[in-house]
């Protein structure tokens, strides 16, 4: 059975290195993450077993970890590389990914870059693109 899914990572904030002034790249900055990422849950829902679901813990915990060890020069390529580990993941087959650098301009609350990337269904390769 086909059934669409929507699941959405809202509000992930962390703590990185992003940017290209001295201030930046000595101290880490908020950012806050979220995802929206398609798929199909039919083979869940029918059985009720998690091994049959996408497994969001494990994109989430692989998001943290790739943000908190990492440092980046661009908003855009920390976007980007938070969409490969989202689309590394076959079950997915849209996903769009929004990054807000919390602070970075003044008077705005943020500054988001987002990315989208979709594969057709039984695809490995994926592109990017809403």
């Amino acid at each position: 059975m086909k059934i669409p899914a929507k699941i959405c990572i809202k509000n992930l904030r962390l703590r990185t290195y992003i940017g290209i002034k001295d201030e930046e790249i000595n101290n880490r900055q908020d950012v806050i993450i979220n995802a929206q990422i398609y798929c199909q849950a039919g083979a869940a829902v029918e059985s009720n077993i998690i091994e049959k679901a996408l497994n969001y813990r494990t994109i989430c915990k692989a998001i943290i970890a790739l943000v908190e060890d990492q440092r980046f020069a661009l908003l855009e390529r920390m976007t980007y590389e938070i969409l490969e580990i989202v689309m590394s993941h076959p079950g997915v087959l849209k996903a769009e990914v929004e990054v807000d650098k919390v602070g970075a301009l003044r008077y705005s609350d943020s500054v988001s870059m987002a990315l989208g990337g979709k594969r057709e269904e039984g695809q490995r390769d994926w592109t990017a693109g809403f």
